[in-house]
């Protein structure tokens, strides 16, 4: 099969591949469509020493199965393979089991190609409502609502959160629809002009008072996102981080200590939630996107999505 290669940081096309023999318990899955983030460019950088396809936001369809799922099926699919056996397992954490690949990005091969193999139990059935260029968008919703399972948002909480990029805008969607008095940090012109088509209110950097904010969301993964989201956040306030972060950052940690700062880290989430979003349209995330590249021009596509103010390319085999 043909499929998009990534081996010491650089990125090729090769059509040698062999498809995917799925193990016992396994899908072989058909990709229909396929998303660059953030995540896989910084594969590209050297965030992670990731040999192999890259790629893990998709949507594909069955091609067989061994629990009988008719082929065709649209699908999307979770991205940690957990063991089932190590003690994180045990205590019902998946996604944090000792022994996991990842999709794209740890031992195991990604979306970027014509096809890939995930176990049925990281499937999850696309609604025949939900197109495919909202589908692909499943895995990063989904990441975008795990705030909301660490932490209660309400209407009487006074939220900042600082990028607006790939997964800040889902992020902005997702924190709207909780009635917070919802701030938004954008860079770019497209940014900041689809928050505002949502009636989310933008502010610029300079704008954000200084220790005001009950929870402030860190979506940017810079050192620079990270100081203005400390100097935002009050005393006894909540700051998540959503994006990791391929370089140092330099905190007081004396300063979050004196101030009572509770530091949540946020990854993979819901992926049921974030599919009944798009069947529902509570939140739309086609609109985030800027370009569609065939697989035989992925690196191409990788330069498209790597340039100041792009928001999301999809890739289709």
């Amino acid at each position: 099969m043909q499929a998009l290669w990534l081996e010491n940081g650089r990125l090729s096309i090769r059509d040698d591949l062999p498809a995917p023999v799925p193990t016992a318990g396994e899908a072989l899955v058909r990709l229909r469509l396929a998303g660059i983030c953030g995540t896989d460019l910084e594969l590209v950088r050297g965030y992670y020493p990731y040999t192999g396809i890259p790629g893990h936001e998709f949507v594909g369809e069955i091609v067989e199965s061994s629990d009988g799922t008719p082929p065709g099926c649209r699908v999307v699919g979770e991205i940690n393979v957990s063991c089932g056996e190590c003690e994180t397992c045990r205590r019902n954490l998946p996604t944090h089991c000792e022994r996991r690949s990842v999709l794209g990005i740890r031992d195991r091969h990604g979306a970027f190609a014509g096809y890939l193999s995930l176990p049925l139990r990281n499937l999850h059935r696309v609604p025949d409502t939900v197109p495919d260029e909202a589908a692909v968008f499943t895995e990063p919703l989904a990441a975008a609502l795990q705030i909301q399972r660490q932490i209660t948002i309400t209407g009487e909480h006074r939220v900042l959160l600082i990028g607006a990029g790939r997964l800040g805008q889902l992020i902005a969607q997702t924190l709207a629809l909780t009635g917070c008095d919802l701030h938004v940090s954008a860079r770019y012109p497209r940014q900041k002009a689809l928050l505002l088509n949502r009636g989310i209110r933008v502010i610029a950097e300079n704008e954000a008072p200084a220790r005001r904010y009950d929870i402030v969301i860190e979506a940017t993964g810079s050192p620079s996102g990270f100081e203005l989201a400390r100097r935002a956040v009050r005393p006894r306030g909540t700051l998540v981080l959503k994006s990791t972060y391929r370089d140092s950052a330099n905190v007081n940690l004396s300063s979050l200590v004196v101030d009572e700062i509770s530091l949540i880290g946020s990854r993979c989430g819901p992926f049921e939630a974030a599919l009944n979003l798009l069947e529902q349209r509570t939140v739309d995330p086609v609109a985030l996107i800027d370009a569609e590249f065939p697989l035989a021009r992925s690196v191409e596509a990788f330069d498209s999505a790597a340039k100041s103010g792009v928001i999301k390319v999809l890739i289709r085999p």
